[in-house]
């Protein structure tokens, strides 16, 4: 078994911000598993956020031993952007040596379409207002948020876009005093879900207020050793590849996350097609799918995802699974 790592850098349409800062590219790793005549690839998106970087990422993957199973990776790698990268090569390796789709190895019903959320960066009310103007079309918006001044953004938002639904994340963004000040609000303009308003290890006032807006866990959520600790703190789960370390153990989290009684948010790195490719066979019926991040680039891959008016579409085999 051969595996190759290469550094790739897509350019976005327009600078992202989010409270944590700005980028104008997006920069992944792809990985490529080359076995028995086959190849399969996958793509990762580090993040500093969890002390990740594209150097330390390489590093872990090529670390690796000559030769593993899909099933001996998940014991390799702790779970993060370097084992999703692998694991979706290996079920990409695996689809193409069976001559089957992905969905079908993993036991799955055949995948279809889901409506995706758009994401709005963070800027000012009136750069939020035009852009959401500009994607009023769009039926679900998902706005940046996470300083203590949100509330002109949000109002310009809901003003730029009356008809679309609207979630929000605040990306660990506020205090719980800012969060119980905004939250009645959040309800008036017909917000239906919040994301990591209160940063990862310091949410525990969430166990002590009504939550009559749901509440996502996304920092606080990376695989299933996270879930006995958001109990009646979150009421949804946002599932990343780039977190749980792959589609194997994202199958698993949503599947244990539902047992739990946990809704399921499916999201993304901004990254290119192929890091989306395998996200969108965790989506199938989840409350809010998050896929945007293709619809953030200038230029894509080859064969890349189709979004319309019926959400973003299953892979072509020629693209990944």
């Amino acid at each position: 078994m051969r595996l190759s790592v290469t550094e790739e850098r897509f350019p976005l349409a327009e600078v992202f911000t989010i409270s944590r800062g700005s980028k104008s590219e997006a920069a992944v790793l792809t990985v490529r598993v080359e076995d028995t005549g086959a190849t399969g690839w996958g793509e990762c998106v580090p993040y500093a956020r969890y002390g990740e970087t594209l150097e330390s990422v390489r590093a872990e993957i090529e670390a690796l031993p000559e030769r593993f199973t899909r099933a001996e990776l998940q014991a390799l790698l702790p779970a993060g952007a370097a084992r999703n990268a692998v694991d979706c090569a290996l079920w990409d390796l695996e689809a193409k040596r069976a001559g089957k789709r992905a969905w079908e190895l993993a036991g799955l019903e055949r995948p279809g379409p889901e409506i995706t959320a758009y994401t709005l960066s963070l800027g000012t009310p009136d750069d939020m207002r035009a852009k959401a103007a500009a994607n009023a079309h769009r039926p679900l918006l998902k706005i940046k948020l996470g300083t203590p001044d949100d509330m002109p953004r949000l109002e310009a938002v809901r003003a730029g876009a009356p008809k679309s639904r609207i979630i929000v994340d605040a990306n660990e963004g506020w205090t719980a005093e800012v969060y119980a000040d905004l939250a009645p609000h959040l309800i008036r303009l017909g917000v239906e879900l919040v994301e990591q308003p209160l940063p990862a290890g310091a949410d525990d006032m969430l166990a002590e207020i009504a939550r009559p807006l749901p509440v996502c866990a996304d920092e606080s959520c990376h695989d299933r050793a996270s879930l006995p600790g958001l109990k009646g703190k979150y009421d949804v789960v946002n599932i990343k590849l780039d977190k749980t370390g792959g589609l194997t153990e994202a199958l698993a989290l949503r599947d244990a996350a539902r047992a739990e009684g946990f809704r399921v948010m499916v999201g993304c790195m901004v990254g290119s097609s192929l890091a989306m490719a395998p996200a969108v066979l965790v989506a199938q019926g989840a409350m809010v799918t998050d896929l945007d991040g293709p619809l953030l680039l200038a230029k894509d891959r080859p064969h890349a995802l189709r979004y319309d008016a019926a959400g973003v579409h299953p892979p072509e085999a020629a693209l990944w699974g």
